[in-house]
């Protein structure tokens, strides 16, 4: 198991070493563009009874993060032209998600309370896929660093989020080792239950290159259908992300 205090480089590099260690990975390679994490402190007590996997812990303090970026280019490892244009229908949407961190037989991951995606087509297919909880959402994003400004607006039929902010600068840097943002930005592994069926993924990237940011939730409806955590949820920071290029594995059941 590698240490959150280990270096940037080394956690990167173990989750790209635990992907390639198991047959036919990766599965799709894509982009995650123009990401912003908006994070806040949750109580334990109250989210626990939700995430069927056990809560990672940072300082003994549970977190929740909102991420809203663009998929882009999404294809599959083998097919070449073929198969990217197979996958073109589905290749590039906005993304939502609402995650906490979690742990399973000492590997540190992710799980999606809620998932909101543009593409109607990829709302029926992820769930079956990967046991993700995907939903169907009206997606806007105009996240653009050129002059620092983030807004972002989510419409669905559990309600709706809208925020607006700024970055603090642009100058993108990976985040300090051991930082709360490393604990948070940093995750190689998804772990999903979906019909008592528990499944996982992993994925890989090179460390987040992202800033801070200042950003103002101004409607928040579409959260409270996430779970009780919301009620208390104290906002602690966001950070920008011009984005990365991934690598997604195939989904794995969980005896």
């Amino acid at each position: 198991m590698t240490s959150i205090t280990a270096s940037r480089s080394t956690l990167s590099d173990a989750a790209r070493r635990r992907m390639l260690a198991l047959p036919g990975e990766p599965m799709l390679y894509a982009r995650w563009d123009r990401a912003v994490f908006i994070h806040y402190a949750a109580d334990a007590v109250a989210l626990q009874p939700d995430i069927p996997f056990e809560l990672d812990l940072h300082e003994g303090r549970a977190f929740v993060s909102i991420v809203a970026f663009t998929l882009s280019r999404m294809r599959p490892r083998i097919g070449g032209r073929i198969g990217e244009w197979l996958f073109k229908p589905i290749a590039t949407h906005e993304f939502l998600n609402v995650r906490t961190y979690v742990r399973h037989r000492g590997e540190s991951g992710i799980f999606f309370l809620a998932e909101w995606l543009s593409n109607p087509l990829s709302v029926r297919l992820g769930p079956r896929t990967f046991g993700l909880p995907y939903r169907f959402g009206r997606l806007a994003y105009e996240h653009a660093p050129d002059d620092g400004a983030l807004r972002g607006t989510a419409d669905a039929a559990e309600g709706r989020l809208a925020y607006e902010g700024e970055v603090r600068g642009l100058d993108f840097e990976s985040s300090e080792a051991g930082s709360l943002t490393e604990f948070m930005l940093e995750r190689y592994s998804a772990f999903t239950q979906r019909r008592k069926r528990a499944r996982f993924f992993r994925v890989w990237h090179s460390p987040w290159k992202q800033t801070p940011a200042e950003i103002e939730v101004t409607a928040d409806t579409l959260m409270a259908g996430t779970g009780p955590w919301w009620k208390t949820a104290e906002c602690i920071g966001a950070n920008y992300s011009p984005g990365a290029e991934v690598w997604m594995g195939r989904p794995h059941r969980i005896d």
